[in-house]
């Protein structure tokens, strides 16, 4: 279970909740005491047509976050750095963060696979057809499936011919990054695919726009949808499953597999 801390005005779903440094800080310790394995913290909203940010201003976000989690000395857990620029990536790992999240693949800045190399750290590589700017203007596949499954092995064999053990490499079709609803609907239903790949899989489904349009209602609470497509997800083989609600789907899934729902 990967829990999200956005330290950020403008993300989609939690935006402005954790902006404090203490508020960021309480919301990952609860996380972890709820059950979450990996505190993923990001500076930078990667929403449909969120503003980017720049680089000072991101490590000006997570900076204080990771520092009081890591000098604490209450955070058992490892960090990610949800983040696509190599110096913000360079500051979190030097500060107590352990894997690095890029939703560009390792594609946006040159520099970023080779601290990934250097540091021996995890990576997780994400599919993003586009930008956030520009990912949700008219998404298109020939087979969203098969593309992605393409992309994902050839980021894969990529890693490792630069260096970056397959053991360290999770991978992420990208639900919600340049996809239509049923794009994502499609790629969930293929997550066996995916997995027999053979590294890690990751799926961030929480609370996104393809949730409230199956339900009927864009505005509709998107929890339960979320822990419905979290159970449907560790049923297909997904290691790991990023959510903002971490103790509801743990609970979610302590009873799925108490009930056979895993065997």
């Amino acid at each position: 279970m990967m829990g999200i801390v956005n330290v950020t005005p403008d993300s989609f779903s939690d935006g402005g909740r954790h902006q404090q440094v203490d508020v960021a800080v309480a919301a990952a310790l609860q996380m972890q005491a709820d059950g979450a394995a990996i505190i993923d913290i990001g500076g930078e909203s990667t929403r449909p047509y969120s503003d980017a940010v720049d680089c000072q201003e991101e490590i000006d976000r997570v900076m204080p976050v990771i520092e009081k989690l890591r000098s604490s000395g209450q955070l058992t857990i490892p960090i990610s750095i949800d983040t696509s620029k190599a110096e913000v990536a360079q500051q979190a790992l030097d500060a107590g963060a352990e894997i690095i999240n890029d939703v560009t693949g390792l594609e946006g800045d040159p520099a970023m696979a080779e601290i990934a190399r250097e540091r021996g750290v995890g990576v997780c590589v994400m599919h993003m057809q586009g930008t956030p700017q520009t990912m949700q203007d008219d998404p298109s596949y020939d087979d969203v499936v098969a593309e992605i499954e393409h992309y994902l092995r050839q980021r894969l064999r990529w890693c490792e011919r630069i260096g970056i053990r397959r053991d360290r490499v999770c991978l992420d079709p990208g639900i919600g990054f340049g996809k239509t609803h049923e794009h994502n609907l499609m790629l969930l239903r293929a997550t066996g695919r995916f997995v027999q790949l053979g590294s890690p899989l990751l799926i961030g489904h929480s609370r996104k726009g393809f949730i409230g349009n199956r339900i009927g209602d864009k505005n509709a609470d998107r929890t339960a949808g979320t822990l419905g497509v979290s159970l449907a997800m560790a049923v297909a083989g997904a290691q790991v499953i990023r959510v903002h609600d971490v103790k509801p789907t743990v609970d979610a899934l302590t009873l799925f597999e108490a009930s056979g729902g895993l065997d």
